[in-house]
């Protein structure tokens, strides 16, 4: 019911401007979910909404889109269109990429942080990460696999 009913929020949210709490409320009982105010306050935190300025001097709901999630949406978009390839040898995952590609996939290697990533160096067509362990190098490549999939869908 609760994802149910916070995904009509954003689907509400996003074909209205909903200012207060009570109109959500309305549209939602309309939709056929009857909520209190608290669970709407409740799902207003847990969705990150926030208010902005609609014209006319009103504010509506939209969804907060924080710096951190545009920055790492950003690199996985600069890993889904320059990686290429992986492979590991031991504990050194190598990273292929299209042409002049390598600073930046390394750098949003770096950025999303992956956990066991140690570092990385970049050529001009090759990332080369140090991985914590030969056991996590596999691991690691299937994280960067699942970023990128996860990331076009």
């Amino acid at each position: 019911m609760k994802l149910g009913r916070q995904s009509k929020i954003i689907e509400l949210i996003t074909g209205n401007e909903v200012e207060t709490q009570e109109e959500l409320a309305k549209l939602l009982l309309a939709a056929g979910y009857p909520v209190t105010q608290a669970t709407i306050s409740r799902d207003i935190r847990e969705l990150k909404l926030t208010k902005v300025a609609a014209g006319d001097g009103k504010q509506k709901y939209t969804i907060m889109q924080t710096q951190e999630n545009m920055l790492t949406e950003k690199y996985v978009r600069i890993l889904r269109d320059g990686l290429v390839s992986m492979d590991t040898a031991q504990n050194i995952l190598v990273v292929k990429t299209v042409s002049g590609m390598a600073m930046a996939v390394a750098a949003a290697i770096d950025a999303v942080r992956i956990d066991g990533i140690v570092g990385c160096i970049a050529g001009d067509d090759t990332v080369m990460c140090a991985v914590r362990s030969a056991q996590d190098a596999p691991q690691v490549m299937e994280k960067i696999r699942k970023l990128v999939n996860v990331s076009q869908t």
